[in-house]
C-alpha cells in the first residue's frame, strides 16, 4: 500500500514539473513579440540589430536634420552626442514634437536607416524620457534643466 502512495506522489509531481515547464514556454513563447529593448544611437552603430527586430531607439532630435516629404512622411536623425542615426517616420508626429527635444521611436532598423512605427515625444518643456537622460549622460550630452 505504501509504495502505492509513493508512486502516486511521484507521478504528480512529474506532472506538475512537466505542467509547470510547458506553461513556462508558451508564456515566454508568448511574450517575445512583446518585448522592446531600448538602444541608444551609439549602440545601434557599434551593434547594428536585425532587420527583422523590434526595438525602441531614442536621443535627441538633431538639429537642422527635420524634413517633411510629401504626405505624412517625415525624415530626421537622432542623436545621443557619440552617433546619429537616419530615422524615417509615417504618420502624425506628437505636437510638442521639435528639433533639439528629447523622443523615443519604436520600429526596426533596415539598410542604415531607422523606420519608425510610433514617435513618442515629451510632454512638457522639462521632460525628457529617462532612458534618453541615461543615455545622454553616458555620452555626457545631458544638460539638467533645473540648472
Amino acid at each position: 500500500m505504501k509504495s502505492l502512495k509513493k508512486q502516486r506522489r511521484i507521478q504528480i509531481i512529474a506532472l506538475a514539473a512537466v505542467a509547470l515547464t510547458v506553461s513556462t514556454v508558451l508564456i515566454g513563447y508568448a511574450m517575445r513579440d512583446g518585448i522592446n529593448f531600448f538602444r541608444a544611437p551609439s549602440q545601434i552603430m557599434a551593434e547594428p540589430p536585425g532587420p527583422t527586430e523590434v526595438f525602441r531607439i531614442g536621443g535627441l532630435v538633431a538639429e537642422g536634420s527635420l524634413v517633411r516629404g510629401e504626405g505624412a512622411s517625415i525624415r530626421f536623425e537622432v542623436t545621443d552626442g557619440g552617433a546619429t542615426v537616419p530615422v524615417v517616420f509615417t504618420g502624425v508626429l506628437p505636437d510638442l514634437f521639435e528639433e533639439n527635444q528629447g523622443m523615443v521611436g519604436t520600429g526596426k532598423y533596415i539598410n542604415g536607416v531607422f523606420e519608425a512605427s510610433e514617435i513618442l515625444a515629451k510632454h512638457d518643456e522639462t521632460y525628457m524620457p529617462a532612458e534618453v537622460v541615461d543615455a545622454l549622460k553616458e555620452q555626457g550630452v545631458y544638460k539638467d534643466p533645473e540648472t
